[in-house]
């Protein structure tokens, strides 16, 4: 685009849209145009940061023709919210907000044919590569067990974690099931032997553990773990930032993480 993305941030308040705020503030290739927050917010009517023309955290919607892009991370509530600015718009939209159930998905599909729509549990790169690496592996090795263990802060309220679902879906997708069919959420008294192809999950929830993600394919006599371990909660808003930028002016679609860095890996 020629002139600078048009964004919004919506959950502008909470830990993610904080270093969306400080990130985007520096960033030429965006304009904030909203801060969007919830309506008993302290900081409702505050400028997000110093300057003239800063603008406030609000509970409103810009009016039409305002926006590019919307980057949400706020909740089911508040990306309800955001999908039915964007669908009345023709608005793009990114979205981390996870936890959510089954028929929230169906609507995000049936908004993809109205909007560009990019959906992701983690922008980490280099958690793209890891699902990448996991779905050879899962293929390769159809008989292995397979676990994925994942560990968060202890404010995280949904589990598994998204990534960590994500992570299952793809590798049961390389094998041809689905977490519905294979996935094993829970172990706890006499649960006999492991059934063949089930994929487990484990989690961890405590102190301010960003996020840390590990896929176990268990052999005899051998085992391959791939880990991904994050240290800074900037590295997801700065991989939101990137899609933003990407998928502004997209027909609409479902968009994903690997698409785009599939794109740029072939340029």
């Amino acid at each position: 685009m020629s002139h600078p993305v048009r964004l919004a941030i919506n959950g502008a308040t909470g830990r993610m849209g904080q270093v969306l705020v400080q990130l985007v503030k520096g960033d030429k290739r965006f304009v904030l145009v909203a801060a969007l927050v919830s309506a008993n917010s302290a900081l409702l009517g505050q400028p997000v940061f110093p300057g003239e023309n800063a603008p406030t955290y609000t509970n409103s919607w810009p009016d039409a023709g305002a926006l590019d892009v919307v980057i949400d991370f706020s909740g089911p509530a508040g990306l309800a919210a955001a999908l039915t600015y964007c669908e009345s718009h023709g608005v793009a939209l990114v979205t981390g907000t996870t936890g959510l159930d089954p028929t929230f998905g169906q609507r995000l599909a049936v908004s993809s044919q109205r909007i560009a729509l990019l959906r992701s549990a983690n922008f980490s790169l280099g958690v793209a590569v890891l699902t990448r690496l996991l779905r050879e592996a899962a293929a390769t090795l159809p008989s292995w067990d397979l676990d994925i263990i994942e560990a968060h802060h202890n404010r995280k309220e949904d589990a598994p974690s998204g990534t960590a679902l994500a992570l299952g879906e793809a590798a049961a997708d390389a094998r041809g099931t689905s977490l519905s069919e294979s996935g094993v959420y829970s172990r706890e008294g006499r649960t006999g032997p492991r059934a063949l192809g089930t994929i487990g999950f484990a989690v961890v929830r405590g102190g301010d553990v960003v996020g840390e993600h590990e896929a176990w394919l268990m052999g005899k006599g051998e085992r391959i773990e791939l880990t991904h371990r994050a240290t800074d909660r900037s590295i997801f808003a700065r991989g939101a930032l990137e899609a933003a930028h990407w998928l502004s002016g997209r027909p609409p679609g479902e968009y994903d993480i690997d698409a785009m860095l599939s794109e740029r890996a072939s340029r």
